[in-house]
């Protein structure tokens, strides 16, 4: 019978913070480190000796803090943001101050006055709820703010590129990737982007348009793409480097 992988959640401590593990018992050979945008995993063997796995987290811990010297912004999702009213959240060229009232309802919600993000949360939720909620709240008031803005470039961009048509321009909070485009012709970018540079924005929207004509990564797609952005690579590698610090 084939045994199942059994996962295990744990933490370790690096720089004074404590992070989550994803503990993996599963069929391989050795141990193996990593860390996904989501969470830090271990894989170990099967019918590992017990004894051996505090020495394979001490290990983690010290490759982690390695890791993280290297890149600072790998942990970054790992540590959210404390947000207070009062803050001024600077998003590109814009800035928002914010004021955050907490009241006896039973949902949060929010809406933008000027340059002020007013948030509503309901004193009823847990503290991690809450700050789900402001970060939900913030990428959706702010998306708003930009949309007409990302729309207007979208459209320039694909009449000066692919020009094909475009069904709808959509900004969304997504960690996944930073853009999709749609069978039907949309075209979906994640609001992390909106803390890139401009030219970093500009190579994902032409990027989402190759896909108009080209919807594998094919060579005649990164063709496509050097075509209008010729120093792709140099925006991709800042996405790599920083990508973890672009979040609300």
């Amino acid at each position: 019978m084939r045994r199942h992988p059994q996962k295990y959640r744990v933490s370790i401590t690096v720089n004074g913070k404590e992070l989550p593990v994803e503990l993996v018992f599963e069929r391989r050979h050795g141990h193996r480190f990593a860390i996904t945008r989501k969470r830090i995993i271990m894989r170990l063997p099967l019918g590992i000796d017990e004894r051996e796995v505090p020495i394979r987290l001490a290990e983690l811990q010290e490759w982690v803090g390695k890791v993280s010297a290297q890149k600072n912004s790998i942990l970054t999702p790992f540590t959210p943001k404390e947000y207070r009213t009062g803050d001024i959240i600077t998003v590109g060229p814009r800035q928002y101050f914010l004021d955050i009232e907490e009241e006896d309802r039973g949902s949060h919600s929010g809406k933008l006055v000027g340059n002020t993000v007013a948030l509503y949360l309901s004193n009823r939720s847990t503290p991690a709820h809450r700050a789900k909620a402001i970060k939900t709240l913030l990428s959706r008031i702010i998306a708003a703010d930009f949309q007409a803005e990302i729309s207007q470039r979208v459209h320039a961009w694909n009449h000066r590129t692919v020009d094909k048509p475009i069904k709808g321009v959509f900004l969304k909070y997504n960690h996944s990737n930073w853009g999709s485009c749609s069978h039907s012709g949309n075209i979906n970018l994640s609001t992390r982007l909106l803390f890139a540079p401009r030219e970093v924005q500009d190579y994902v929207i032409v990027h989402e348009l190759a896909h108009l004509v080209e919807p594998n990564h094919s060579d005649r797609f990164w063709a496509l793409v050097e075509r209008f952005i010729p120093n792709h690579p140099e925006q991709e590698a800042w996405l790599k480097k920083h990508g973890g610090e672009c979040d609300f």
